[in-house]
């Protein structure tokens, strides 16, 4: 779930930081040029206060000519000068003829086109000149033309022009770009260090819940679920899952010992119902077919109580997990039944490994191996091989029990190992039907498990697993 959770928080952040920081990059760049606009707006005046006492044209006669003129003129080009040589801001002033007053470097022309043209046009109307469109860290080109009117008498005489380049402007404007994007990252690291918190904080409890569950399904009753951590929703969840599993397990307790006591009290009255039979029997002749009848059915209602009672025990018994090996089990198991199946006629082997190891409840996987193997020595006929193989298989142990008796269709492994089933074409064989369900319960409760599949040509693979490390 985190790794459907965690893209989704991620993605939202980073188009939370991008929007903030888009924006934020567009103000910074607009505050630096704004900074150099009002600037040179500054300067602009500055040159226009010294221009506005220039009265004559430098290509005037002698006659309309004075040292104080000419000293204005030498001072206000001076200036023009010097910034120039300063800052490498090419500036001039020019005669509402646009023809020049004072320009550095010299000779500098008025803008003819574009927004220094504009900007003079406007300046000439006698109103500042508008801001310049944006200069971004990219536009290498691009420079910034101020314009300020030369006012003598209310009346606009001549017009001050700066033309300023913009490489400390955009060098300034890619440094605070590096520094929101250094902050956009810091950000979106702390971000993803938060989501994984966050995550983790709310899924921890999900995980729990799942892990109980498990448990739980995997016949661990007594799992429970620590309501300590998470959201309250969840703590809720886990208490009320808490409530349910206490109640769960009660009913599961209840039912087993119902069954082990109802097993557990009819056998008396059955055995001395069956010894009554007996000594009504003793008074009928021999060979009566109905007595017989009752005789069968009632030793198959005993092994009824019987299995019934195994089943209860088994799923009541918690496991004794040691390291077994499970080899030398089978292998003594398959000797222990070999006589009845040279009785039948039938050829049990044991194939495999002489020692593999695993953790598995010896009483109880033996119990299980019984009831696999009485089962397929059941339904195997005359010299045809029953076979119990032992492998290791990465982290299992597999025991495999193969046959070669009518098998079961699809629709019968399905519903193999459920409680009383048997199939329809086995009814006349003796047998309760609840065998494997034993067996299941019992190799449930040491976290093993087995499975079934047909044995081509004909018959039956019976898979017992094993784990072969510590639970």
């Amino acid at each position: 779930m985190r790794t459907r959770l965690l893209p989704l928080l991620i993605v939202l952040m980073a188009a939370m930081l991008l929007a903030l920081g888009f924006p934020l990059a567009v103000i910074t760049a607009g505050v630096e040029q704004q900074k150099v606009v009002v600037d040179r707006i500054d300067d602009a005046a500055r040159f226009a206060a010294l221009a506005q006492f220039v009265t004559a044209r430098p290509d005037a006669g002698t006659a309309t000519k004075s040292p104080e003129e000419d000293e204005r003129r030498a001072t206000l080009g001076v200036e023009l000068a010097r910034y120039y040589d300063l800052y490498g801001i090419r500036a001039g002033v020019y005669y509402r003829d646009r023809t020049p007053m004072c320009a550095a470097p010299a000779g500098l022309p008025v803008p003819q086109k574009g927004e220094g043209a504009q900007a003079f046009s406007e300046a000439l109307a006698g109103r500042r000149s508008h801001d310049p469109h944006q200069i971004w860290p990219w536009d290498e080109d691009g420079r910034i033309p101020v314009a300020s009117p030369v006012i003598r008498d209310g009346d606009v005489v001549a017009v001050v022009v700066t033309d300023s380049p913009t490489g400390p402007m955009r060098s300034r404007i890619l440094r605070g770009w590096l520094v929101i994007a250094a902050g956009e990252c810091a950000a979106m690291l702390v971000a993803v260090a938060a989501a994984f918190r966050l995550t983790g904080w709310v899924l921890r409890p999900v995980r729990v819940l799942d892990t109980a569950s498990h448990d739980i399904a995997t016949g661990r009753m007594k799992a429970r679920v620590a309501a300590t951590a998470g959201p309250p929703e969840l703590r809720r969840l886990a208490r009320s899952f808490n409530e349910m599993a206490d109640h769960v397990e009660d009913v599961l307790e209840q039912q087993r010992a119902f069954v082990a006591d109802a097993s557990h009290q009819l056998r008396n009255p059955l055995s001395a119902l069956l010894l009554r039979i007996e000594l009504l029997a003793l008074e009928l002749p021999d060979g009566n077919e109905e007595i017989a009848a009752v005789r069968t059915e009632g030793k198959r209602l005993a092994r009824v109580l019987d299995d019934l009672l195994d089943l209860a025990l088994a799923e009541h018994t918690a496991a004794d997990l040691q390291l077994t090996d499970i080899a030398a089990l089978a292998a003594e198991r398959v000797d222990s039944w070999r006589p009845l199946a040279d009785d039948k006629g039938v050829r049990l082997t044991y194939e495999g490994h002489n020692a593999v190891t695993g953790w598995a409840d010896p009483v109880a996987l033996s119990s299980a191996l019984d009831a696999v193997v009485d089962n397929a020595l059941k339904f195997t006929p005359p010299d045809e091989p029953v076979a119990v193989a032992v492998a290791a298989d990465g982290e299992r142990v597999t025991i495999t029990v193969t046959d070669r008796g009518p098998g079961l269709t699809d629709d019968e492994l399905a519903r193999i190992g459920d409680r009383f089933w048997r199939s329809g074409r086995h009814q006349n064989v003796s047998g309760s039907g609840l065998g494997l369900s034993i067996t299941r319960a019992l190799l449930a409760a040491g976290g093993a498990d087995i499975a079934f599949a047909p044995h081509p040509p004909h018959g039956l693979k019976v898979t017992v697993t094993v784990p072969r490390t510590a639970p």
